[in-house]
């Protein structure tokens, strides 16, 4: 099982940002799927979650309204769509499966900052 986040970089308040996670080595359409992201000297929090189906859930009142999770099952990949980006988003991204985690992936660096 590999997963392979991308899609972080250094951008200003206000801007937006689209995070990609392919999958490897499991049939991803069995499977809901969680957003992470882990700020400097914290720990891994839960940001979004969207089930198999395709219903997809923001955790934080932080994000909501703001982070869209969604997927793309024909190419084993999950999205979150990052909008009015904030400097509290900084942080390293990842993603997982929801029940059954499975080893972490490098994550992508969201830097927000003007």
């Amino acid at each position: 099982v590999q997963l392979v986040e991308s899609g972080g970089g250094l951008v200003q308040p206000g801007e937006s940002l689209t995070l990609s996670c392919v999958a490897y080595g499991f049939t991803f359409s069995n499977y809901d799927m969680n957003w992470y992201r882990q700020a400097p000297g914290k720990g891994r929090d839960l940001v979004a979650t969207i089930t198999k189906a395709g219903a997809g859930i923001n955790y934080p009142d932080s994000v909501k309204g703001r982070f869209t999770i969604s997927r793309d099952n024909a190419k084993n990949t999950v999205y979150l769509q990052m909008n009015n980006l904030k400097p509290e988003d900084t942080a390293v991204y990842y993603c997982n499966k929801r029940w059954v985690p499975s080893s972490w992936g490098q994550g992508t660096q969201v830097t927000v900052s003007s």
